[in-house]
């Protein structure tokens, strides 16, 4: 089965197999970028939360501060030393739920890809065997071009359901990292709460010898003078 093939099937197909391939295309895309988003996710969510078990948990190096674990450190950071557990708790609990929606953005075009594919490869079977029986009403055509025909038609459920195939396997391994992070996202909230008296100062101070040394103070020259 060569290209010419190939784009004789998806032109018979009614343009069925075109949107199969922008289906796969879509998929694709939203594997791979939801895989690394997630994968880099988890990787420091591991760091943060060694960190905090060594109790090393100051400011956090800026790559981590980018990631969702980190925004709640601002909530640690900005949090008076005297707050009540629970008060600190809902901070903490709001800062999450934040972030949330950025874990499963897009998961549901691989969602949508899933349901959509087999419906749109049995669309495509049912416009080619309508073409191989009205090759049927022509009784100059043999039964070979008729079951080809049908073979043919085929092609189209198989690729529904192949891309759903992927889509699924794939789109179960993504929820489940989310998942993942979630976790995560709870058992940081948990540690900060357990270690917030010991933490608070170190941020605190943390964040005002950062400020000194990026705003060096300057004498007036009639000081000087």
């Amino acid at each position: 089965m060569n290209i010419s093939h190939l784009l004789e099937l998806a032109n018979e197909s009614g343009g069925t197999l075109y949107l199969m391939l922008v289906l796969l295309l879509v998929a694709l895309t939203v594997i791979i970028e939801r895989a690394r988003y997630l994968s880099n996710m988890q990787h420091g969510g591991e760091q943060i939360i060694a960190m905090l078990k060594r109790e090393d948990g100051g400011l956090l190096p800026q790559k981590l501060a980018r990631l969702p674990h980190g925004r709640l450190f601002d909530v640690l950071q900005h949090a008076p030393a005297s707050i009540d557990r629970a008060t600190f708790d809902g901070h903490l609990e709001e800062a999450i739920m934040h972030e949330v929606p950025a874990l499963d953005r897009s998961l549901w075009l691989l969602d949508t890809v899933v349901t959509l594919a087999p419906l749109l490869g049995l669309f495509g079977t049912i416009i080619g065997m309508f073409n191989a029986f009205h090759i049927l009403g022509d009784t100059q055509n043999g039964a070979a071009q008729v079951t080809g025909g049908i073979a043919e038609a085929l092609i189209a459920t198989a690729s529904g359901l192949f891309i759903a195939m992927i889509g699924l396997a794939f789109f179960n391994a993504l929820h489940t990292r989310v998942r993942i992070v979630l976790h995560q996202l709870e058992t940081i909230k948990v540690m900060l709460l357990n270690r917030h008296d010991r933490l608070q100062p170190r941020v605190a101070s943390g964040v005002s010898n950062v400020k000194s040394i990026a705003q060096p103070s300057i004498s007036h020259p009639a000081a000087r003078a």
